[in-house]
């Protein structure tokens, strides 16, 4: 019995490692957390978690192509610093692991109900790679606080449509149709940083989805040695929608404002908007004719409640 007794507690250890934790969960590079990378913090939460499950990242430059899969739900990253909490990586179009736009992506989160605060979600694969994602957003009821999003072309990929995502506080900076994709996205006082003449968005709103990317008092900037003629949008399906509500807008942003992707069957279907735009940007007078200036009582519409209003109710917190 004592020889028992003695090597379960030997086995104790080794069961401790690989068991789910249940209790705060810390990421650390130097060994002082709970896991030394974030995947491995990740795959522990229990599965279908019906609660927030909090993982706390220390500062460090987190090199890993980090997957948030179906079953891991409700689950909370938070950053000790956002320019110093880094998740990254490089895949891009066409390298030698044969990569493409959806399976470039530094992160993808597809569990509901994640969030993410103080973090910078990275593509490093340099100006000329092509498509590099640094994140790809497959979850319904997705929100981010106080984040970065860094790279160059398609940048935050938001791929599924009837799928929501909330940006608040957040800085988007990259080239080409650099924020795009099918979900109902709201961006809150945002910050997007255009670094050459290009497209800021490239939206592919299904026909039956009532909104598309909406953009509320966020700012317009750019890189202005290489950007110097940007465009708002330009759709990537027909039926693309994209509004910009009290958004101050810098000198880059093209006197057109929209393209439509050289096809103008798309100015038909696609939903244009501003309301109120101000700054040098802003030039009501000088866009596209298929576009859209907004009434006060048709910006008044556009609240989270309406906006998130598909499917069940859901107001991000």
């Amino acid at each position: 019995m004592k020889l028992l007794i003695l090597a379960l507690l030997a086995a104790t250890p080794a069961f401790a490692q690989t068991a789910p934790k249940t209790g705060p969960i810390t990421v650390a590079q130097d060994g002082t957390g709970t896991y030394r990378t974030v995947q491995e913090a990740v795959d522990a939460v229990p599965n279908q978690s019906q609660k927030p499950v909090t993982i706390r990242i220390k500062k460090g430059t987190y090199r890993e192509k980090l997957v948030v899969p179906t079953l891991k739900t409700c689950i909370r990253l938070v950053g000790e610093d956002k320019a110093s909490t880094i998740l990254t990586f490089d895949d891009h179009t066409g390298d030698a692991g044969g990569h493409n736009t959806y399976s470039s992506h530094s992160v993808l989160v597809q569990g509901n109900d994640f969030s993410a605060e103080n973090l910078t979600f990275e593509n490093t694969a340099g100006y000329t790679a092509g498509q590099a994602v640094a994140l790809h957003v497959e979850a319904d009821r997705a929100t981010f606080t106080n984040c970065r999003m860094v790279g160059n072309q398609d940048v935050l990929f938001l791929a599924t449509d009837h799928t929501r995502q909330y940006f608040k506080n957040c800085y988007i900076e990259g080239t080409t149709d650099f924020i795009f994709g099918a979900s109902t996205a709201v961006f809150d006082h945002c910050t997007v940083l255009s670094k050459k003449n290009s497209f800021i968005t490239a939206a592919s709103t299904p026909p039956q989805q009532t909104f598309g990317f909406v953009f509320l008092n966020c700012k317009l900037l750019a890189d202005t040695a290489r950007a110097k003629k940007v465009y708002l949008g330009r759709p990537w399906r027909p039926n693309a929608r994209v509004v910009y509500i009290n958004t101050e807008m810098g000198g880059h942003i093209a006197a057109p404002g929209w393209d439509n992707w050289k096809n103008p069957e798309n100015e038909k279907t696609a939903y244009f908007a501003e309301y109120k735009s101000s700054g040098p940007g802003a030039n009501p007078a000088g866009r596209v004719g298929w576009s859209y200036q907004m009434t006060a009582a048709e910006a008044k519409s556009y609240t989270l409640k309406a906006i998130f209003a598909a499917k069940e109710p859901w107001l991000p917190r």
